[in-house]
C-alpha cells in the first residue's frame, strides 16, 4: 500500500501522529504553491501560514476513493486557500471601518430601492446613518477598487481568472526564465545525490518518505538533507547576489 494513502487512511480513523507526518512530508509542497503569489503586497510567511491551512482541509476531505495523488489533489485546495484569502482581505487595504461603512451604506441603499424603487441620494443616506458625506465617499470609492481588482474577467468549466490573477501571472512570465536560470545554476553547484533529492520534492512534488523509498534512505535523513541543501542553495545565491 501507497505510504501516503495509508497515512491518509490512518488520520481519517483519527490518527494524529499519522496526520502530522502528512502535514510535515507536504510543507514543501505548501511553499511552492504560496510562492507563486509573492509580490501582491502581502508576506510570503502570512501566504505560507494559510496555504498549511489548505493542507490541513485537503487531508480532513481527501477521499481515499478518489483516483488521484494526494499532491494533485492538494495543490488546488492550498492555492484556493490563499485566493480566498487574498480575494476576502482585498489586495488593497480597506480599514474595518470603511468596510463596515460601506456595508451599511449598501444595505440601506437597497432598502430603499426595493422599497420606493427610488435611488437614495448620499445626503439622505448621510442624513439617517449620521455619517459624513465624506466618510461615506471614501468608504464606497475603496471598496470599488477592491471589487474591480478581484472581479472575473474570464469564466470557464467552473475555474475563473480575476484581474489580480492576469497581473500577477504577466508579472510571472517575465520573471519565470530569470527564475530558472538562477536555479538551474544552483542546482549544477550541487551533488548528484543533493540534485536528484531537491527536483523529486520540487519538480515532482514528491513526499519525503517517497524519495526516501526512491534514493534508499530514511526519511529523517531526507528531512535533514532537505533542510540541508535548501539552506546551501540559499547561501550559494547569496553570495553570488553580493
Amino acid at each position: 500500500m501507497d505510504k501516503t494513502f495509508e497515512l491518509l487512511k490512518l488520520a481519517k480513523d483519527g490518527n494524529r501522529d499519522a496526520k502530522e507526518q502528512l502535514i510535515n512530508d507536504n510543507l514543501g509542497l505548501v511553499w511552492s504553491v504560496a510562492r507563486r503569489y509573492m509580490g501582491r503586497g502581502y508576506d510570503l510567511e502570512d501566504l505560507y501560514q494559510i496555504g498549511c491551512i489548505g493542507l490541513i482541509k485537503c487531508i480532513d476531505k481527501f477521499d481515499l476513493s478518489f483516483d488521484v495523488k494526494f499532491s494533485t489533489y492538494a495543490v488546488p485546495m492550498i492555492s484556493g486557500e490563499i485566493k480566498r484569502y487574498l480575494r476576502d482581505d482585498g489586495m488593497i487595504k480597506v480599514s474595518r471601518t470603511l468596510k463596515e461603512t460601506a456595508y451599511k451604506v449598501n444595505k440601506l441603499r437597497n432598502d430603499i430601492i426595493n422599497r420606493t424603487g427610488v435611488e437614495p441620494g448620499i445626503d439622505e443616506i448621510s442624513k439617517i446613518l449620521d455619517i459624513d458625506v465624506e466618510e461615506i465617499v471614501a468608504s464606497l470609492e475603496a471598496n470599488v477598487d477592491v471589487e474591480s481588482i478581484n472581479k472575473t474577467i474570464y469564466q470557464n468549466d467552473g475555474s475563473s481568472i480575476a484581474l489580480m490573477d492576469k497581473i500577477a501571472s504577466e508579472k510571472d512570465e517575465q520573471e519565470e526564465v530569470i527564475n530558472q536560470v538562477v536555479i538551474d545554476d544552483l542546482l549544477a553547484g550541487l551533488s548528484e545525490q543533493e540534485s536528484k533529492i531537491i527536483k523529486l520534492r520540487y519538480y515532482e512534488n514528491k513526499t519525503q518518505t517517497e524519495i526516501a523509498d526512491e534514493v534508499g534512505i530514511s526519511q529523517v535523513q531526507v528531512s535533514r538533507m532537505e533542510k540541508r541543501i535548501l539552506l546551501k542553495m540559499r547561501n550559494c545565491y547569496y553570495s553570488n547576489a553580493g
